[in-house]
Parts: structure tokens; C-alpha cells; sequence
């Protein structure tokens, strides 16, 4: 049996994976990363070359009589400001490159982000908090923007330029560099034990503030409730108790990341006193000048200073992984299953659906639907009834093949659901759900929605055949009427009857009404049930009602009791039965 690999292994593997898929997404950029690499190596030679310019200027006092060359010092000083200047051109440009890649990078991830959660399954976003993936696809994303755009540019400086002053020191004194072989190693591992500690904590942190977001967004989407039930200290208490995690997560994070910076600082002060001691003593051995030790104690500042830096970015960088790892963690999720590779597209679909022995669970062992077996004839309006929890929107979920039944199987005119594009399953069924969604945009918009074809006439019909043209004309920008905030500026009801209007203008063979028309009254009801009567002539209707008096006329209703039809036939052949139904029926209207 092999050897499970430690959680520390785990993570720091998992963080180099994520650095190469960083590295990857930065390659995309190659070129203007090429344009940036140069401007950071000629940005920091040229600013390498003042030091060496300094001692020269610094040798120019003749014998130490106080005694100055100004012409000598004039002309070293020259170089000194051309260099510079260019120096910091060239880092002006460099930042100019490394904003433009970021913001390209971070583009990129945020569209393949999003367009990854459009191939996610629904089981995906029944288990997962709304507020948790926009804290992945904003402020994690955002996060990782600052670190490309700021420390990788600090990252890129530190390596040129410790690697320069190295050179140089070494030319200068080669024996006064040894200091560094002690300080050097000193200052590489305390950095890495102390990230070592710090980088499950900004882990953390990230994954606390996604748990306040999701459940900020879940008490704002709840605000009513919430205030008729008066639970608004109860509320506050939660929200201050994940605020507080949050917080507390966001506190230890920063505060042991600190503690890196201090800690280089102290250091790179020590390897200061070191060389100005030892640099002293070779002085007076007459193996250094006033000018070489001048630039040593220059180069040594450049040497350690960029690594102090880079000990300062460390925990913004942790902070980065830990908000990459969390993006891609959501990148790497699987996929709704590919459609097979003979998967045939449905065409001329009647309206033929039949579920022969289905068996389903969300979970394993956990089944929700037993041995369920229907057959729904072309042109027919089914009726689905049964107490909650009986399994009619879990048949629901089955016949748009948001999930697959784990034995049976769901056909749609004779083929296996599982045979077919769901692109093409799909759009064979219009849908109308008992929670409305509109997005900001016109009346007229919303809609056209699903039906690229229709045109202003076909959109009236289907409005007033809704019973809701009288309502959109009296707006005062009628049809062009913008809703904003999901329909926030428009009754429940009224949201409920522009998602039927909507449904109405597909040219689908099948519709699935879940609970549709839950938000209108008996009498908006009725009447809009027979327009779509009407106007969904030959269409095969699967519809799921509280209310039974709304089924009455329905050609065939299903009785759902334990993820099983218990009963089937019509309105009367059912209350003469005298069984569950007439049981359901009596109850409701007792």
C-alpha cells in the first residue's frame, strides 16, 4: 500500500500547480512579457551602473587633501543622471506592460471563470452559496489582478537587480561578499519557515470571506421574510459572528505575514554593520579605498534591499495563491457530462415522453424516486400531484435531464434522453418555474428572450394571451419599460405572468409549467390556463399543481406519493376511486 502524502505535501504541490497554471495563462502574453523582461533587466542595469559611478566620483578627492577633480566628479555625475533617467524610463515602461498583461490575464480568467460555471451541472449550484462563486469570480479574481500587476514586477525587479549588485560586489571585494554567505542563507530560511506557517492561514482567510459573502447575499435575497419574522437581531448575531471569523481569519493572516518583513529587515541591517566592519579592516590592510567600499555599501543596499522587499510581498503573494487556488479550484470542477459521441440531435419531436422503471437519489443510498414508470401521449396536458418532498420537481429535473436516473430510463419519442444532445432535449421543452427569473433589461427584451424569431406582433399576443399586455401598456415606457434588479419594480404576480407570456413565444413541442401560475389568482388562473390551452394546441404539457382545482380538466394526472406513481387517470375516473387523490382533494377544499 503506498504512502498517503501529508496535507503539507499536499498543499505545497497543489501551490506550484497553481503557479504553473498562473505561468501558463502569463505565456498567452508572451511577447509583451518578452517587451517587459527587457525593460526590467535594462531598467535595473542601468540603475546598477550609479553605485560604481559614485566611487569613481568619490576616488576624484586627490590623496584624501580635500583637494577635488569637479571636472572628473562633473563627468561621473553626467552618466550618473543619464543612466537614471533612463533607468526610470524603461521602469515606467515596464509598469505600463506588466498593467496591460494583468488586466488581458485577468480578462481571460474571469471569461473562462464564467464560462465555466455555464457548463457546470445543477447539482453544482444546489450544494455551492451564490455568494461564494462571485467572491471567486470578483474579489478572488481582482486579488490575483494586484499580485500580477504590482509584485510580479517586484519579483522580476528583485531577481536582476540581486543578481547584478552580486556581480558587482564580487568585482569590487570578493572576500568583504563572504558576509553575505552567512546572512543570505540565514534570511532564505526564516522567510520560508514563516510562509511555510503563513500560507494555510490566507487560505483560509479567502475561504472565510467567500462564507460572509454567500451569507450576506443570502439575507439581502431574504429580506423580507427576515422582517416578518422579526429576526433581524438574530441576523445581526450570525452576520456578526461570520464577520467576526472572517476577521479573525483575515487578522492571523496579516499579523504572522508581517513578521517576515521585520524579520529580513533585521537581516539585511545586520550584513550592513558586518560589511561596514570587515570593510574597515580592509581598508586599513590597504586592500579596499574609501571609493570601492563607498559602492560595496551601495550594492550591498540594492542586494538586500530588493530581498526585504520581496520578504514584504510574500504575504500579498500568499494571499494571491490562496485566491488562485480558489479560481481554479472552481475551473477544475467537472463539467455536465459530455453528450456521447453518437448522440443523436431530436428533430420533429411530437411530444411522445415516456419513463419506463426510474429510479434516481441525490445521494447515494438516499433514493428519492422508486421504480416510476408514465407515458405522456403527444398534445396531452399531464398533471403531476403529490404532497412535498413527493418527487414532482425531482421529475422534473429528470425529464430536462438536469440529472440522469441511476436505473430506467427517460425516452423522448422512443429515444433514451441519454441518446440525444441535451441541446436539442432542451429545446424541445419550454419552461415556466415557480421562481421567476428576469434579468435588467426591457419588458420586451425579457420577453423575446428564448425566441430569437419573434417579432413585436408575436410578443403582444403572447402578452395579452397572458393576460399581461393591459398591465405593460399602462408603464409609462410600455414594452420598453427597463426591469431592474430581477423585475424588483414589478408585483410577484406580475413577474410570474411575463415568464408564461415568455414561454408561450417557443416553438417547443413540450412545456413544463412547475407550479407556474402559484403568484395569480384562481381566476387569472383559469383564464390563462385555457389561452395556453389555445395556443399550445398538439403540445405536450407537464404541469405540477398545489392547487387541484386548476388540473381538473388536465387529459391525465399523475399521483406522486414516495417517488411513485400511487394513482393515474383523470379528474373524475380519481375522486371515484375514492383513493389518495379524492383524499388530497377532500382536504384541500374541506
Amino acid at each position: 500500500m503506498e504512502k498517503q502524502d501529508r496535507p503539507e505535501q499536499s498543499k505545497r504541490r497543489y501551490s506550484r500547480r497553481t503557479l504553473i497554471r498562473l505561468g501558463q495563462a502569463l505565456m498567452k502574453e508572451r511577447w509583451r512579457m518578452l517587451l517587459a523582461l527587457i525593460c526590467t533587466v535594462g531598467s535595473n542595469l542601468f540603475a546598477l551602473i550609479g553605485p560604481r559611478l559614485t566611487g569613481y566620483a568619490i576616488e576624484a578627492i586627490e590623496g584624501g587633501r580635500g583637494q577635488v577633480d569637479f571636472a572628473r566628479v562633473g563627468y561621473y555625475a553626467s552618466w550618473m543622471a543619464i543612466f537614471y533617467v533612463v533607468s526610470a524610463l524603461m521602469a515606467y515602461g515596464l509598469q505600463v506592460l506588466m498593467i496591460t498583461i494583468s488586466r488581458r490575464v485577468v480578462f481571460t480568467m474571469r471569461q473562462e471563470l464564467f464560462e465555466k460555471l455555464l457548463t457546470l451541472p445543477v447539482g453544482f449550484f444546489d450544494v455551492h452559496q451564490t455568494g461564494d462563486i462571485i467572491s471567486r469570480i470578483s474579489y478572488d479574481i481582482d486579488t490575483v489582478n494586484a499580485s500580477l500587476s504590482n509584485d510580479l514586477i517586484q519579483l522580476l525587479t528583485t531577481v536582476i537587480t540581486v543578481a547584478g549588485a552580486l556581480a558587482m560586489m564580487v568585482a569590487i571585494s570578493p572576500q568583504l561578499v563572504l558576509v553575505f554567505a552567512f546572512t543570505v542563507p540565514l534570511s532564505f530560511f526564516l522567510t520560508k519557515y514563516i510562509t511555510g506557517k503563513t500560507r494555510p492561514l490566507f487560505r483560509e482567510r479567502s475561504a472565510k470571506l467567500g462564507k460572509l459573502n454567500g451569507f450576506v447575499e443570502e439575507m439581502i435575497t431574504g429580506q423580507k421574510t427576515l422582517k416578518v419574522y422579526s429576526r433581524e437581531s438574530y441576523t445581526i448575531g450570525r452576520c456578526d459572528e461570520k464577520n467576526e471569523e472572517a476577521a479573525e481569519a483575515f487578522y492571523r493572516a496579516e499579523y504572522y505575514g508581517s513578521i517576515v518583513g521585520p524579520c529580513v529587515n533585521f537581516v539585511n541591517n545586520l550584513s550592513l554593520s558586518l560589511t561596514g566592519v570587515f570593510g574597515a579592516l580592509l581598508y586599513l590592510a590597504g586592500r579596499m579605498t574609501i571609493g570601492d567600499i563607498s559602492s560595496f555599501v551601495l550594492y550591498s543596499r540594492k542586494f538586500s534591499g530588493p530581498i526585504n522587499e520581496a520578504a514584504n510581498i510574500l504575504s500579498e503573494l500568499q494571499s494571491s495563491l490562496a485566491a488562485a487556488e480558489r479560481v481554479f479550484g472552481l475551473m477544475d470542477e467537472l463539467p455536465e457530462s459530455a453528450d456521447r459521441a453518437d448522440a443523436v440531435t431530436l428533430s420533429q419531436v411530437q411530444g411522445s415522453v415516456e419513463l419506463s422503471h426510474v429510479e434516481f437519489g441525490y445521494q447515494e443510498g438516499q433514493t428519492v424516486i422508486h421504480d416510476l414508470s408514465l407515458t405522456a401521449e403527444p398534445g396531452k396536458l399531464i398533471a403531476i400531484v403529490g404532497h412535498t418532498g413527493a418527487g414532482k420537481t425531482t421529475l422534473i429535473n429528470l425529464l430536462m435531464r438536469f440529472y440522469d436516473p441511476n436505473r430506467g430510463c427517460v425516452s423522448v419519442e422512443g429515444t433514451d434522453a441519454r441518446d440525444a444532445t441535451r441541446k436539442s432535449l432542451r429545446a424541445s421543452y419550454a419552461m415556466v418555474l415557480q421562481d421567476t427569473w428576469l434579468f435588467s433589461g426591457t419588458i420586451y427584451e425579457n420577453l423575446a428572450y428564448g425566441s430569437r424569431s419573434a417579432g413585436r406582433r408575436e410578443v403582444e399576443q403572447a402578452a395579452r394571451a397572458a393576460y399581461i399586455h393591459s398591465f405593460i401598456m399602462r408603464l409609462p415606457k410600455g414594452y420598453d419599460t427597463v426591469l431592474t434588479d430581477e423585475g424588483a419594480n414589478i408585483s410577484k404576480g406580475q413577474k410570474q405572468l411575463l415568464t408564461i407570456a415568455r414561454a408561450m413565444l417557443l416553438d417547443a413541442p413540450m412545456l413544463i409549467l412547475d407550479e407556474a401560475t402559484s403568484n395569480v389568482d384562481t381566476r387569472t388562473e383559469v383564464r390563462i390556463q385555457k389561452a395556453m390551452r389555445n395556443l399550445m394546441k398538439d403540445k405536450t404539457c407537464f404541469v405540477i399543481a398545489h392547487r387541484l382545482s386548476t388540473i381538473q380538466n388536465a387529459d391525465w394526472i399523475l399521483v406522486v406519493d414516495g417517488g411513485e406513481v400511487v394513482e393515474q387517470g383523470t379528474h373524475q375516473e380519481l375522486m371515484e376511486k375514492q383513493g389518495y387523490y379524492r383524499q388530497m382533494y377532500e382536504a384541500q377544499y374541506e
